[in-house]
């Protein structure tokens, strides 16, 4: 999925179902300067989304 974030950032936030951020990143990304902008947002909210399952798995496994 990283790859994806990197080469295709639109593609990672339409198969993650954010909508509104594909849009927005669609229309970032047409352009070439915006494509890097792009793919770095991709990517950082890719590991953020990550960070908040493994912070929801820790909280649920507390808490039993």
């Amino acid at each position: 999925m990283l790859i994806l974030a990197i080469l295709l950032p639109c593609v990672s936030f339409l198969l993650r179902g954010r909508i509104l951020h594909f849009i927005a990143c669609l229309l970032l990304q047409i352009t070439l300067i915006g494509w890097l902008p792009a793919a770095i947002w991709a990517v950082v909210d890719l590991q953020n989304s990550r960070a908040e399952r493994r912070t929801d798995r820790l909280i649920r496994s507390m808490r039993r």
